[in-house]
C-alpha cells in the first residue's frame, strides 16, 4: 500500500504514545519504521521490542533534540518518500496514502503536512507563513495576553480556508511526507536548532533551493501535544527563544539586521513573560 514510504518517529519518554503511533503506522502500510529515541527511561525500547520487533530501534545516546535524532533515523532507510512525525499523534485512516498521493501527483512539492487536530478535535494551524520581523515580534509579545491580534492571524493563517490543499510557507513537523529527494538536497533539519523551528528552517531552506511547501487536509493527524516536552518545560522555553533567534538572524538580510538587537530584547522579554505565565499557571488556576 505505501511500500515506498519510510516513518521515523522520534521519541523522549512517550512510550503508550509512541506503541499507539506504531501500530497505526503499521496499518497504513508502511515499508519500514525506525524509533530514533532520545535517552528514554520509560522502558519504551523494551515495549517496542515486545509489540513491534519489525521496528528498528535506535537510540541516539542522550536527548540529543528533534531534528538531529529524526536525521539519524533518516540516514538510516532509504525509498522515495520520508515521514517524519512525533510519538503522540493518532492518524486518520488513509492519511500516509492521501499524502503520498499528492506528492506523487505534484513533483515539485518537497514536503506536504496533514490537516493537523488537537486533542479536543479543534483546529491546529499547523501550515504558517514565514513570519516578517514586524509579525515575528507583534506575534511573540502581543499574542501573549492578545492571541487574536492581526499579527498571530496573519502568520497563523487562521482566515484562510483550511479545508483546501495549498502551497504555504510551511508545515508543522509533528507529522509531514518529504520527497526524499529534495531531503538529501538541503541535508535534512540543521542540526543546530535543538527543539522548535527546525521544520521552519527546513522549508525555509527546501524553498531555497527551488521546492514547494504543501498542505493537503484530506489527510488529517490527531497531535497530543507536549507529552515529551512538557517534561522538561523551561529548557524546552529557554531552546524555542533560541531557536526563534537562530531563524531570525539567518534569514534578515539587508537593512532588517539593523533591527536584530530590537528581536533579541523582544525574544529576552518574551521569554520573561512565557516563563512567569508557565509558573503562575497552577495558582492563577487554583482560584
Amino acid at each position: 500500500m505505501n511500500e515506498d514510504v519510510s516513518a521515523v518517529v522520534v521519541n523522549y519518554n512517550a512510550k503508550e504514545h509512541l506503541l499507539t503511533c506504531l501500530g497505526i503506522l503499521c496499518r497504513e502500510g508502511v515499508a519500514i519504521v525506525v524509533v530514533a529515541d532520545n535517552g528514554s527511561t520509560d522502558g519504551s525500547g523494551q515495549a517496542v521490542s515486545e509489540r513491534y520487533p519489525a521496528a528498528k530501534w535506535v537510540p541516539t545516546g542522550a536527548n540529543l533534540g528533534y531534528g538531529t535524532a529524526a536525521n539519524i533515523g533518516a540516514a538510516l532507510v532509504d525509498g522515495p518518500y520520508l515521514l517524519i512525525c512525533n510519538p503522540d499523534v493518532v492518524l486518520e485512516e488513509g492519511t500516509v496514502a492521501s499524502l503520498r498521493r499528492f506528492l506523487e501527483l505534484n513533483p515539485g512539492v518537497a514536503v506536504v503536512g496533514p490537516r493537523i487536530v488537537d486533542a479536543s478535535g479543534a483546529l491546529y494551524p499547523s501550515a504558517r507563513r514565514f513570519p516578517d520581523l514586524l509579525e515575528a515580534l507583534g506575534h511573540g509579545i502581543v499574542g501573549q495576553f492578545w492571541p487574536g491580534n492581526p499579527f498571530s492571524r496573519r502568520y497563523r493563517m487562521t482566515n484562510w480556508d483550511h479545508a483546501r490543499a495549498e502551497e504555504v510557507d510551511w508545515v508543522s513537523g509533528a507529522f509531514f511526507l518529504a520527497r526524499r529527494e529534495a531531503w538529501d538536497v538541503v541535508g535534512g533539519f540543521d542540526s543546530a536548532y535543538f527543539m522548535y523551528l527546525e521544520d521552519v528552517d527546513l522549508c525555509w531552506r527546501l524553498r531555497r533551493a527551488g521546492w514547494s511547501i504543501a498542505y493537503e487536509p484530506a489527510a488529517q493527524v490527531m497531535h497530543i501535544q507536549g507529552v515529551s516536552a512538557d517534561q522538561h518545560p523551561y529548557r524546552m522555553l529557554f531552546a524555542h527563544h533560541i531557536s526563534m533567534w537562530r531563524f531570525a538572524e539567518r534569514t534578515t538580510v539587508g537593512w532588517r539586521r539593523w533591527v536584530l538587537p530590537l528581536v533579541v530584547a523582544g525574544l529576552i522579554a518574551r521569554l520573561g513573560m512565557t516563563m512567569a505565565r508557565r509558573a503562575l499557571a497552577p495558582a492563577l488556576a487554583a482560584r
